[in-house]
């Protein structure tokens, strides 16, 4: 792909908004994809901003990068009052996978493939959801599915 930015799926984040939110914070948006009413575009530089006091979801830009972001959620979230959940590619052959994600609170893996943007075709990849907060790690994978209970 050209980009690396591509908008989470609406009934996707409506899902994860219900289950972990309400979210209040989307750090790397623009004004056309945020998923929040509070976001800083590109120019603001997200990575550069405090997430303190806020329930933030996070769609990284993919590529390289992502674990810039990452990390940054993992921060972000042992200030207090914080909880941040990412959607992220389910790489954990990564560094940055077993250096923060494997400490986060939870991982939910993602069954199917999701389609990101005004996409045809489903990503090319597997995602996870990924939460980091004050609670202790579960590391139980656990799948998150799109399919109506």
């Amino acid at each position: 792909s050209s980009t690396g930015n591509w908008s989470t799926p609406q009934a996707f984040f409506d899902r994860l908004n219900w289950r972990f939110g309400p979210f209040d914070l989307d750090p790397c948006a623009s004004a056309y994809n945020t998923k929040c009413a509070n976001f800083f575009t590109e120019v603001e530089n997200g990575l550069l901003k405090s997430w303190e006091g806020h329930t933030v979801f996070v769609n990284p830009p993919y590529g390289r990068g992502i674990d810039k972001w990452i990390q940054k959620g993992y921060e972000e979230a042992l200030k207090s009052d914080t909880k941040v959940v990412m959607l992220v590619p389910a790489r954990p052959d990564t560094k940055y996978w077993h250096k923060y994600i494997m400490k986060s609170a939870e991982i939910h893996f993602v069954k199917g493939r999701l389609k990101f943007g005004a996409s045809t075709n489903s990503a090319p990849f597997p995602s996870a959801v990924v939460v980091f907060d004050d609670s202790p790690a579960t590391l139980r994978p656990k799948i998150f599915s799109m399919e109506k209970a």
